[in-house]
């Protein structure tokens, strides 16, 4: 009987980890695993899922790395902190949630850190989500200032309100929204994207495609930029130690 891992999610044809799974599983000669797509289009039947199919863990992703919390019956320390899960344990029935997002956003933030010539760097995070509240997790870990963009005036500072000054003072802009994910590619934040210079860093956690609009756009103004297949690997492989940890 093949052990099960898989993806909770809504919509999830966008998604590239069965394919990254499915490479690992036979990279590494695990012909008794796979991993699933499971599209669930209200959280609250997860624990059906979980007794139907038997998973030995998931992952999960927009728009239920916040929900699904209420739903498990433990959730680590850091998980905690962040406010976001997208890593579940499972033992028998008994749930445990995790956060690998923000192991992977590390990883990928690092070398871009180091390549900024900035002594306090200072970053715009565009969305609010449960992936914003990684990314702000390892901000506030390594220091770095930061100010939140969200569309509800009372998360954040508002698309409109982002001006001359507020560019001048940024050194990331960091999209940890699902804007221009496909198949929706032609979609992007709305920012002033004239006022970008060289000196920016523009980082976007979606890789489906490799290049969006929003960093096409950042391109054109001569900046750094980055996608999140870096971070889906990163965090795919800690979500793999989570679920085979003794």
């Amino acid at each position: 009987m093949k052990k099960v891992f898989g993806l909770v999610g809504y919509p999830l044809q966008h998604s590239f980890s069965p394919q990254y799974f499915k490479n690992k599983f036979l990279r590494e000669g695990l012909s008794d695993f796979e991993y699933q797509l499971f599209p669930l289009d209200s959280i609250g039947k997860l624990p059906e899922l979980i007794k139907e199919k038997f998973p030995s863990g998931l992952q999960v992703t927009i728009p239920y790395k916040e929900a699904v919390i209420d739903l498990l019956d433990e959730v680590d320390e850091e998980a905690k902190a962040i406010g976001a899960v997208n890593t579940i344990a499972i033992s028998g029935h008994e749930t445990k949630g995790y956060n690998s997002d923000a192991f992977g956003f590390e990883y990928l933030f690092l070398p871009l850190l180091l390549a900024c010539q900035k002594s306090r760097p200072q970053a715009l995070v565009l969305g609010s989500g449960g992936a914003s509240k990684a990314v702000i997790y390892v901000l506030k870990k390594l220091n770095i200032g930061y100010r939140l963009v969200s569309r509800n005036p009372s998360k954040g500072l508002t698309y409109e309100a982002i001006d001359d000054k507020v560019m001048e003072d940024t050194d990331f802009i960091i999209n940890t929204t699902p804007l221009g994910t496909f198949p929706e590619i032609q979609a992007y934040p709305p920012l002033p994207y004239h006022m970008i210079k060289k000196s920016h860093f523009l980082i976007d956690l979606v890789y489906n495609p490799k290049i969006t609009v929003f960093l096409t756009k950042g391109l054109q103004q001569g900046a750094t930029v980055k996608n999140g297949l870096d971070m889906l690997v990163y965090q795919a492989e800690k979500s793999w130690e989570i679920w085979n940890q003794k």
